[in-house]
């Protein structure tokens, strides 16, 4: 916790901010990657989500008060920026959330940075037609293998809560790949 403390000082001072942000983009480019492309699908989405996401993160450091985890914190802004990201596409193409991510789903096959099989794709299939906290939920707990307690600070829900969601999300994966 004082590492995370003296890191984010040196995020704040002037004289270190530019190495210290370097560090962590280099620390964190990969996971908050994962995390929104988990959430958008498309690989240059998640990079364009992934920027902008960066882009807040430096412009919102001043606000940051420790009250959770840093990591926590530029996860909940990762998990905005792409949710706020799917409606701007859906309004942009004026048709519903739900249809942007089932074409979402239907370009997994076409895309080279997809290496998932058969399975894989009924599995986001049924993962679509969750509602979004569920979504968001079971792929932080069973893609990104977060602790209930992480999940907690980045959503702002209490624990039970999670695990009560992530339950209903598993039941109906798996009526969905029963039925299908």
């Amino acid at each position: 916790m004082q590492e995370e403390k003296e890191f984010i000082e040196q995020l704040l001072n002037l004289k270190t901010q530019n190495q210290a942000f370097e560090k962590l983009i280099v620390d964190s480019q990969r996971p908050l990657y994962n995390h929104i492309r988990n959430i958008v699908l498309n690989h240059d989405d998640a990079d364009d989500v992934l920027q902008n996401t960066f882009v807040k993160i430096f412009q919102n450091l001043k606000n940051f008060k420790g009250e959770s985890k840093l990591f926590s914190w530029m996860y909940r802004i990762a998990t905005n920026e792409a949710l706020n990201f799917l409606k701007q596409k859906s309004k942009r193409n004026e048709i519903p959330s739900e249809a942007v991510q089932n074409k979402a789903i239907e370009n997994l096959e076409a895309d080279i940075y997809f290496d998932g099989n058969e399975i894989q794709l009924k599995l986001q299939k049924a993962i679509a037609l969750l509602p979004e906290k569920q979504q968001l939920v079971f792929k932080m707990k069973y893609f990104e293998e977060l602790k209930y307690e992480a999940i907690s600070e980045i959503l702002g829900t209490s624990v039970g809560g999670l695990k009560a969601s992530y339950h209903i999300a598993v039941k109906k994966i798996e009526a969905f790949i029963n039925r299908n």
